[in-house]
Order: structure tokens, then sequence, then C-alpha cells
């Protein structure tokens, strides 16, 4: 696959990966580890809580988020090395077999001014469920190198 450096990048390019099914025991062997919650770990108190249901952890879902996005064709130089977020929600929550993929739009391509050999994109990565809704919707900045840092 091929790598992008920063200028390989343009605004309203889409990244796509998936789909990956979720089981019933990924989900809390997951939380069971990072957010032991009754409504990730127990189907019967799931039921009377908020969720109605056994629900994965948003944790859970951002991971599953990162590893299509390693699966993707998204390969920004240097790796995929985060900058920080300015959004991130869970509008909907991920049960037990459902079939996530992800959409990841470029919304900004910025070189740096004080580092040449780097810059960012801004990527807006939607999680979305075997029936296109989506359970996770971020906007987050990647630095990724410039192709005179390859020289």
């Amino acid at each position: 696959m091929t790598t992008h450096y920063l200028e390989d990048f343009a605004v309203g390019q889409i990244f796509r990966a998936g789909p990956v099914r979720i089981g019933e025991i990924e989900i809390k062997r997951f939380a069971n580890t990072f957010d032991p919650q009754p409504f990730h770990l127990d189907d019967d108190e799931a039921k009377s809580s908020f969720f109605r249901g056994l629900a994965a952890s948003g944790w859970h879902t951002a991971a599953i988020t990162m590893r299509l996005l390693l699966e993707s064709d998204l390969r920004p130089a240097g790796g995929i090395i985060g900058a920080g977020f300015d959004e991130l929600r869970w509008p909907r929550p991920v049960r037990p077999d459902d079939e996530l993929r992800i959409e990841a739009e470029v919304r900004e391509v910025i070189p740096s001014r004080s580092k040449p050999e780097q810059g960012m994109i801004k990527l807006q990565t939607t999680t979305l469920n075997q029936n296109d809704e989506p359970v996770q919707v971020s906007v987050g900045n990647l630095v990724v190198l410039r192709k005179i840092a390859a020289r």
C-alpha cells in the first residue's frame, strides 16, 4: 500500500475499511479489563440500565476504529500520529453482533509554519454499524510528514 505524505492529501478524500463484527465475548472481555461497568459486563443489569441492553464501551469502539484506520488506505507517512481530538461522540451504542466499518474524510490539510518537515491533517472519522447508523464520530488531528522530510 502507498504511503501518503502531507502533499498527497486533499480535502474531501475518503478512506474506508471494514466491516468487522464485534461479539458479546469481546465486549465483556474489553470491559472487564478497561471499563468494568455493569452495562458492559452483565446482560441482566444492562437491561435495566440507560442502554436497555448490553453495550460495548465507547473506548472499545474507539479502539476498533483505530484498528480499522490502520487497515484502510489512509497510510500517513510516519504512521497514524494523533495530535488530539476536536470532537469525539458516541451517538448510539454498539451491540453484540454489530458489524462496524469506517469512513474517514480529510477536512483540512495544514502545513506547519514552524516545522517544515511536517504538517497536520484534520480527519473526520465516522464509525458506522451494519444499518449505516453512526456509532462514533470523531474529528482528530494527525501529524503527517512532508515529502521534503523524506529526502
